[in-house]
């Protein structure tokens, strides 16, 4: 319950970022992209208050944070960064891959599970991918 909360709810910190950059049809530049980081930190906020809410808050702060080390906010890694905002991090950039964005069109779906596929171990939890991938193949066998 608390990923599937986490998964509806970690992109609530972005209602504390102004639309021009939500909504800017080219690359992000520094400020702008560091002011975008700040989302996970202003949701975890919001919800910090929400008792039901709590133990969404783990996946909420940390889903982008990178298997290797190289997402934010801490730089976490691996093992170190909790199973929920792992598992959610996959779903969100999934989604993201699959939808259409200011910036560019929808990838289509084998297009989104490739790219996901080659982040496993960098972007991504390796057994957390192939577990998704898993659910993906028996959803489409359906």
């Amino acid at each position: 319950e608390d990923i599937k909360r986490a998964a509806v709810l970690h992109d609530l910190g972005k209602v504390g970022i102004d639309k021009s950059i939500l909504s800017k049809e080219g690359p992000l530049d520094l400020k702008e992209r560091e002011v975008i980081k700040t989302h996970p930190a202003i949701a975890a906020e919001i919800l910090r208050e929400i008792n039901g809410l709590k133990g969404s808050i783990p996946a909420i702060l940390y889903h982008h944070e990178r298997y290797d080390g190289a997402g934010y906010p801490l730089g976490i890694k691996g093992e170190e960064i909790p199973l929920s905002a792992r598992i959610v991090s996959v779903a969100d950039v999934y989604q993201a891959l699959t939808s259409d964005r200011s910036y560019r069109k929808a990838y289509p779906k084998a297009k989104a599970l490739e790219i996901i596929k080659s982040e496993s171990g960098k972007q991504f939890d390796p057994k957390v991918v192939k577990v998704f991938l898993q659910v993906v193949k028996k959803i489409d066998a359906k």
